[in-house]
């Protein structure tokens, strides 16, 4: 037999490999069955009672957790490398989170200051004739719709005004006999002057002027410091050419707004979340 496997076998079965030994000698001395030389003595041979031969596999099992250099490893104690590697980095974790949560609060923001648009953009594409603005009382039923009118612009606090990345400036004014309803006007690049003529026809977006969305948020604000007219609470804004067709881009600023306030929530959860012990 090759010796590493005899040695092996030697430590960690002794009497199984005894046994295999004194079995391996009888076979062959049985099998040739010649007689000793004169004068040679058969070696001693140490046999063992089968009552004295370990046969229970376990007993060698056992004697693993006790190796020639000591004690072995407990394993089911915590691992001594585990617990000499640094603690995880709690401040900056923490600032993480407070930048992913503040990302996801200004999305859901943006996104609720554009939920109006985006359902204007969802309705009917039919505007509905709604008659002179002069004598116009819209209420409820005519909020955020698409409607179509015919009037005259007073010039007692209208303004004019532009956007960042438009060439296109506007023109705020209220409506000739009726000062609770105003309406914005675009004016094309070079069209703006002295002999502009506003027009006496208007189809748009009807809405109350506190609920116009995040583009008219100070407007009210530019009327009174630029022409020192307050505007009403309860005031109404017409917000010429703007159809629901042309407000499409409200509907996916909304689900992109929403889907990364979801993404960092989401986020926020994994990074938050406790690992449970295996």
């Amino acid at each position: 037999m090759h010796r590493p496997l005899a040695v092996t076998l030697a430590w960690f079965a002794p009497h199984a490999w005894q046994t295999m030994e004194l079995s391996f000698f009888e076979a062959i001395a049985a099998r040739l069955g010649k007689p000793l030389r004169p004068g040679k003595r058969a070696a001693p041979v140490r046999r063992y009672t089968r009552p004295n031969v370990p046969t229970d596999p376990t007993s060698t099992v056992e004697s693993l957790s006790h190796g020639p250099r000591g004690p072995g490893l407990d394993v089911t104690g915590p691992d001594p490398e585990l617990l000499a590697l640094p603690a995880p980095p709690k401040q900056e974790r923490t600032v993480t989170v407070a930048l992913m949560a503040v990302t996801a609060l200004a999305a859901l923001y943006m996104a609720f200051t554009l939920l109006g648009e985006a359902r204007y953009a969802l309705s009917p594409g039919q505007p509905v004739d709604v008659g002179e603005l002069a004598a116009l009382r819209p209420g409820p039923d005519l909020a955020n719709r698409y409607v179509r009118a015919a009037g005259l612009l007073g010039t007692r606090g209208a303004i004019r005004y532009g956007r960042a990345a438009e060439g296109d400036s506007f023109r705020l004014a209220p409506v000739a006999g009726n000062p609770g309803l105003w309406v914005e006007i675009r004016v094309p690049e070079g069209f703006e002057g002295p002999r502009f003529v506003p027009p006496s026809s208007f189809a748009g977006r009807l809405v109350p002027f506190g609920s116009a969305g995040i583009r008219h948020t100070r407007l009210a604000g530019e009327v009174e410091e630029q022409a020192g007219t307050s505007v009403s609470g309860d005031a109404w804004l017409l917000i010429d050419g703007s159809s629901p067709r042309a407000s499409r881009w409200a509907v996916a600023l909304v689900a992109l707004f929403l889907g990364f306030a979801g993404w960092n929530l989401f986020g926020i959860a994994r990074v938050l979340h406790r690992v449970k012990d295996v």
